[in-house]
């Protein structure tokens, strides 16, 4: 977490911005002028009706909780999003899409959510002022079990008992809308930039109809076909499950057993070492005992040694020969004994072999070959296969036309084909003990323990799911897994470890189940025969005539309409012979179905999209989905870019959970608790500071702290931002009648160099929001807020802007710098701090050339001031340093109080740093107008020192100052430096010290030249005659 980390050397010297009470501000007129002349209060210094401070209705608090939605809703009722599409349209810009990935309408919002929609939205305002035409749809993904089961908890026994698949879709609808409407109304709080008025829902008809186009494009291209092989089911929420809607939580503890299967009919290799009174075992480990009465075979790797070996506590064991030592231990053989080895053979020696099944004696399984998923990291090197209940067992099955047998039904349960004795068990539960125990009881078991292992969860019920045969639907991903792949190349990944997960999950992706047996989804368009059940009818005729349906009626005609109605024409007569499946598709064929749905049907978007933005997580989620519909059925993928961000922990990094109590809610960083002292109400830009100042790369952390931190960041963008707008009331910038500006060539260098530091700004900003890189931007931003202007800048221009006169060349200058600053600082944050820079741009106190501060892009004038004498400013700001750090001394010794009390003596040994000091010595007295130097670009004022002398010599520096105030070396400056007490008499106006004050028998005795011709301006611009006050204050503070 970087925050504050640019201002923690500056921790000491922050300057106090003064500010007169806000008024309204009448331009150039009197009320620019300090307040202290009148009213009840006294002055704080005698001369403060004719010092110019700054004024401005820009609160130094946000009060957000009310700011925000006021800023909101003006934005609405502004039209902006419609606004600057339609602008950057006419002006025929490039189309900028960001296509949003549609998360589930089923409860509250998170911090990751306000992640991720704050990440699009810094993108897309950035793109705004790029001069893209941005068009940005938010989405919500609407079907789908999660959905399903909110309904279903929010519904009692009985009325469940009643329940029809189209009332429960009627509910479910209405449940997700209604999430819908919650959640968009969050999103826009976070200040979201978007089309909220017309998202994309996946339940919407139109949606629906387009995935339908997805499903039969893929369909006649013969990637989706029906069978029967092992798929994750999930018994909790008795439907199969893909890939991505499973979990491996740690901790998962499974019961692996040993088991010795006894041959019947040994291989012609293997025939000597077998008889009746002393046969051979085939030794093999499972860690899912239940799926032993599904064994239709024994796996061998033939590139492996096998050992027949032997002890009178296991009998005659085949093994792979690299694993006897580690079987030996598992045995728990007596001390001192071990397996012997009887025989070794290759592993085609054991082909063939014939077993006795260990529960049922009329099945007689054999050895065949397997892959090279055998191997010999853990097991016995043999493999228990049960075509029905794995994946690679399902592929090895196929290869030896082995039955497919899965004796377990929707709730996990063994069936009867497992037997009577097991019938009604819970595979995961006591049905899984049970299969332990008939083993032991048959002799067969070796070994039983407990085996901690990664093993798959439903994501959405928390519990164990299994492998499981049942008829489904599938699309053949090996049909277009190189087009996929090439794909995948031709996408900008970032980060760039993207790639290589998506390369993984592709290359490793088997046939992607997509059908799913709820009833909240859109359906597969599938008719069966209804005697058999088997033959089916899909075909191009059918599958118009179903999209056609559902673009005019929704995915509820499946349900609502019979076959006659749901068949087209040619098919009505033998409606009979039909009837409609009741299968839905996986719903990450729905989100996956998007760039159809969304991105190439809508007129203002574009195919493939821009961007895609999601968490790490999608890679093998949406990402994965999308790209696999899109390569089938276009040969392309949808996006151009796919940018990833992870996820949000806690403060002290665990994963939020309610039983830890660390959640954070991101509505309660805006609005607040109901304790505001405890819990303070942030905003909205607060929690967007905060997404801008992580390294979304990786995880993240939120917490109380790391808020608090942020907001105190916040607060000096905030501040910083006031004094620009409160120094410009009297400002008439360029190209406007009655303008002050001072033209570029025209200003000092101080200024010129000020404004090439914003120029560079403003291209870093914009580089680093280019290339995603926020927390980079940020970190920029707080730096010229406070290295640049508040800590340097600003706080020297102080003399400038409040003592000068208000027509003074070098105050005008200095509005000209600020004017300046001020717009790119409000164009920097726009994309990162919407609601403050837009609240900049309402108090701008002069005539605006636009309404809002995301039109009109980014300021190019801005951008195109040239660096200017750096070298020449680094030194000043490393002597600044010198200085400062010596003054800190001499104010604990009470030498001196405020730096004006103080004198600097500055020796340069180097000739060329001597030189440039030496341009930058003023006149030895204030006076006005200056004659050494133009009076900004002048040591005494950039250091707010009363004297600077440069010295011929260290003696001569050392003779000046005590050695508790001096610094000979190691300096930032490479100067010798020490400071003593001012010389002269205080100026009660201005405060720095001058030898001629009282002596030159000016107006005003106890103010130096300068001050004297700055109050004969005020007099002469307000018509008054300036009269001290009677009571004054010896120590005026500013």
């Amino acid at each position: 977490m970087v925050l504050l980390s640019v201002l923690s050397t500056l921790r000491g010297r922050q300057s106090v911005f003064a500010f007169t009470t806000p008024s309204k501000v009448a331009k150039r007129s009197t009320s620019l002028f300090a307040k202290g002349a009148g009213g009840k209060k006294k002055p704080k210094n005698a001369f403060a009706s004719t010092i110019i401070l700054p004024e401005t209705p820009f609160s130094q608090r946000a009060n957000a909780i009310k700011r925000e939605p006021e800023i909101q809703a003006q934005w609405a009722e502004q039209e902006l999003y419609h606004k600057l599409s339609a602008t950057a349209e006419e002006a025929n810009a490039d189309r900028f899409v960001l296509h949003d990935g549609p998360p589930y309408a089923n409860g509250d919002l998170h911090c990751g959510h306000a992640l991720n929609k704050i990440l699009k939205d810094f993108i897309n305002r950035n793109k705004v002022l790029s001069g893209k035409q941005v068009h940005y749809i938010p989405g919500w993904d609407c079907h789908g079990l999660p959905i399903e089961l909110k309904v279903l908890q929010n519904m009692k026994s009985k009325e469940r008992q009643g329940l029809t698949p189209i009332k429960l879709r009627e509910k479910a609808a209405a449940f997700a809308k209604e999430t819908v409407e919650k959640q968009s109304a969050s999103f826009q709080r976070y200040g979201i930039f978007g089309d909220f008025e017309k998202p994309y829902l996946t339940l919407q008809p139109s949606f629906e109809a387009a995935q339908i186009e997805v499903f039969g494009e893929m369909f006649k291209k013969g990637y989706i076909f029906r069978g029967r092989k092992p798929v994750h089911w999930s018994p909790s929420s008795r439907t199969a499950l893909a890939e991505a809607e499973l979990e491996y939580p740690e901790g998962h503890i499974s019961k692996s057993i040993y088991v010795g299967f006894e041959v019947t009919e040994p291989s012609e290799a293997l025939e000597e070492y077998h008889s009746d009174e002393d046969p051979l075992k085939v030794a093999i480990w499972t860690t899912t005992p239940w799926t032993i009465p599904a064994n239709m075979a024994v796996a061998i790797n033939p590139a492996l040694s096998y050992s027949i070996v032997t002890h009178p506590k296991t009998g005659k064991l085949i093994v792979a020969t690299d694993l006897i030592g580690s079987l030996q231990t598992k045995f728990d053989l007596p001390e001192g004994e071990k397996l012997d080895i009887v025989k070794t053979f290759s592993g085609d020696d054991l082909i063939g072999t014939r077993y006795n099944h260990p529960l049922y004696d009329h099945r007689k399984p054999t050895i065949v070959v397997g892959g090279d998923y055998i191997t010999t990291e853990s097991g016995t090197g043999l493999v228990h296969t049960a075509p029905g209940h794995g994946q690679e067992d399902y592929i090895t099955g196929l290869k030896y036309g082995l039955e497919l047998v899965s004796p377990v039904d929707d709730v996990g349960k063994f069936t009867i084909e497992a037997g009577e004795e097991f019938a009604g068990m819970s595979v995961l539960g006591e049905g899984n003990q049970a299969i332990i125990d008939a083993l032991s009881s048959s002799g067969t078991l070796l070994k039983v323990e407990d085996y901690g292992h990664k093993y798959p969860y439903d994501w959405r019920t928390k519990k164990p799911t299994i492998f499981r045969a049942t008829d489904q639907w599938f699309a053949s991903v090996e049909g277009f897994r190189d087009m996929a792949l090439d794909a995948v190349d031709q996408v900008q990944w970032v980060p760039e470890v993207g790639k290589n997960r998506i390369n993984a999950f592709v290359s490793g992706r088997g046939d992607w189940c997509i059908s799913r047996q709820r009833s909240w989804g859109v359906p597969i368009p599938v008719f069966y025969d209804s005697e058999t059940g088997q033959d089916v009818l899909l075909n191009e005729e059918t599958l118009a005539h179903i999209k056609q349906l559902f673009e005019e009626h929704g995915s509820d005609a499946w349900w609502k309409m019979d076959e006659k109605d749901l068949l087209p024409d040619k098919y009505k007569d033998e409606a009979d012979k039909w009837k409609k499946g009741t299968d839905t598709m996986d719903v990450w064929f729905d989100s996956g179905s998007s760039w159809a749905g969304v991105a190439q049907t809508r007129q203002e978007l574009a195919y493939p999209a821009d961007l895609y933005l999601e968490g790490s997580d999608q890679h093998r989620g949406w990402f994965q989905s999308s790209l696999l519909t899109s390569v089938a059925v276009n040969d392309q993928a949808p996006y151009k870019t796919v940018l990833t961000h992870g996820f949000v922990l806690d403060e002290k990094g665990f994963k939020m959970s309610k039983s830890l109590g660390n959640v954070v809610n991101p509505m309660q960083v805006i609005e607040g608790g109901n304790n505001k002292k405890l819990e303070p109400a942030y905003g909205a830009d607060v929690l967007r500071l905060w997404v801008a100042s992580v390294d979304y790369s990786g995880d993240v952390s939120i917490g109380p702290n790391i808020i608090k931190q942020t907001f105190e960041s916040y607060r000096k963008l905030r501040n910083t931002a006031r004094f620009l707008i409160g120094n410009l009331a009297d400002f008439v910038p360029e190209g406007q009648p009655g303008c002050s500006a001072v033209p570029y060539d025209e200003l000092p260098s101080l200024d010129k160099w000020m404004l090439g530091r914003l120029s560079t700004l403003l291209k870093e900003v914009i580089s680093a929001m280019d290339e995603y890189q926020f927390q980079r931007a940020v970190q920029e931003l707080l730096r010229f807020a406070s290295a640049d202007l508040s800590n340097f800048y600003l706080d020297v221009a102080k003399d400038r802007i409040y003592v000068s006169a208000i027509n003074d060349a070098r105050r005008r200058s200095c509005q000209t710098v600020i004017h300046a600053c001020l717009e790119g600082f409000a164009k920097a944050i726009a994309p990162i701090l919407p609601h403050m820079a837009e609240d900049i741009w309402l108090n701008l106190p002069y005539e605006k050339t636009t309404e809002s501060v995301f039109e009109g892009g980014w300021p190019q004038e801005l951008l195109e001031y040239p660096e200017y004498d750096n070298e020449q400013w680094d030194l000043v700001r490393n002597l600044r340093d010198d200085v400062n750090k010596l003054l800190e001394s001499a104010r604990s010794d009470k030498l001196v109080g405020a730096s004006l009390d103080a004198a600097a003596f500055v020796y340069a040994e180097d000739e060329k740093t001597a030189a440039t000091l030496e341009k930058l010595v003023g006149d030895e007295s204030l006076i006005s107008p200056p004659v050494k130097t133009n009076g900004v670009d002048e040591l005494r004022t950039v250091l707010m020192l009363s004297q600077v002398r440069l010295v011929k010599s260290k003696e001569e520096l050392e003779s000046a100052c005590d050695e508790s105030y001096i610094a000979l070396s190691n300096t930032a400056s490479g100067c010798s430096v020490g400071v003593a007490k001012a010389e002269g008499t205080k100026c009660g106006r201005c405060w720095f010290y001058d030898k001629q004050i009282g002596k030159e028998g000016l107006p005003h005795s106890d103010v130096c030249q300068r001050c004297n011709d700055a109050i004969a301006v005020w007099e002469k611009e307000t018509g008054q005659e300036f009269v001290k006050p009677e009571s004054e204050v010896k120590e005026p503070v500013a």
